[in-house]
């Protein structure tokens, strides 16, 4: 299994779900939540000039002369996906800053990151590379993480049905 953006933002998300999808068990075809999400993507991609660029296997919404941007109700998972995104870049030569924005809830404002791929995290994110794909080649399905947030996982019913 190729390595994408994906399976990093699920790795820090739950490593059951991780697992899964890596291993080619795709849920999301059925989910109302990851339908309703692909329309308002799809939505406010309609009202945009550049808004995807394929890249090997990796798919990127913002990408200005700065920043390359992100935007995910899961701050570390997003925050390492997006790393991974500017890793990927780095091997083409596009050296950027990652800005993660996240919206506060009943609020109009965002909260902005600003992150970069320093040596030490570039180093910090391949073992994690290394974790994932230890995890995808186990044979054993890890343990489902009981958190309220699985209620709304395109995997639900698989894991508590």
């Amino acid at each position: 299994m190729n390595i994408n953006g994906t399976i990093i933002n699920y790795y820090f998300h739950c490593k059951r779900q991780c697992y899964l999808h890596g291993n080619r068990l795709n849920m999301e075809d059925n989910s109302e939540q990851v339908k309703i999400g692909k329309a308002i993507h799809e939505e406010r991609a309609e009202n945009k000039n550049n808004t995807e660029i394929a890249i090997d296997n990796i798919r990127l919404d913002k990408l200005t002369k700065e920043y390359l941007k992100k935007s995910d109700a899961d701050a570390e998972a997003a925050k390492w996906q997006l790393l991974y995104y500017l890793k990927v870049l780095k091997t083409k030569g596009v050296i950027r800053k990652g800005k993660l924005e996240f919206a506060e809830k009943n609020k109009k404002d965002k909260k902005i990151i600003i992150i970069e791929l320093t040596d030490e995290v570039e180093k910090e994110l391949d073992k994690y590379i290394d974790e994932i794909e230890q995890l995808l080649n186990q044979d054993r399905i890890p343990e489902c993480i009981n958190k309220s947030t699985c209620k709304k996982c395109a995997y639900y019913e698989y894991c508590y049905i």
